[in-house]
């Protein structure tokens, strides 16, 4: 929801009506699947939730908007090399005593995260919702949490319920929808 407000406010585009309704039907059914299944709340917790859900959003938006005249590649490199001085900063304050405690799994983990996800990933994630439109691709972050819960099923053997599972489908229908009609 928040990439497609972006994308209306930040990159011009006007879906339909219907898109909206889809758009709304599926961030309610994500929302409520969340909060069924949360144990407590957290009142901080839940507004820096919301504050990095906008702040993502307006940050995707940015981006697609960018990669339009500039490119998916320069854009990702650009944005890692401005925030390059406050991450060091505050690695540097974070800095562990040891090293000697991390394991090689866990300095795979960090490639991974640094070169895939961080890299290689938003090369491609922006291209598309650059070509695809903002707000119409930014719908797949819907299906986002349940494909996290799938390969916490599938890799690490956690229980996959039957809500879940219902959930997702009426989730992938309002992206479907949302699609149609954007």
């Amino acid at each position: 929801m928040a990439t497609a407000l972006f994308g209306v406010l930040r990159g011009g585009e006007r879906p339909k009506r219907a898109f909206w309704l889809f758009s709304i039907a599926g961030a309610g059914c994500v929302a409520g699947f969340a909060f069924a299944q949360s144990g407590s709340a957290s009142l901080t917790g839940d507004l820096l939730m919301i504050a990095s859900i906008l702040l993502c959003g307006l940050g995707y938006a940015e981006g697609a908007a960018l990669s339009r005249r500039l490119g998916g590649w320069q854009v990702i490199s650009w944005a890692l090399l401005l925030s390059l001085p406050v991450m060091a900063l505050l690695a540097a304050v974070t800095l562990p005593a040891g090293f000697a405690g991390v394991s090689g799994p866990a300095w795979l983990g960090l490639a991974y995260v640094s070169v895939f996800s961080m890299l290689v990933g938003f090369v491609f994630w922006y291209r598309g919702l650059a070509l695809g439109g903002i707000a119409t691709v930014g719908q797949l972050q819907l299906l986002q949490p349940f494909f996290g819960l799938a390969l916490a099923g599938l890799l690490l053997g956690e229980p996959v319920a039957w809500s879940m599972v219902a959930v997702t489908a009426v989730v992938v229908g309002c992206v479907a929808g949302a699609k149609r009609f954007a």
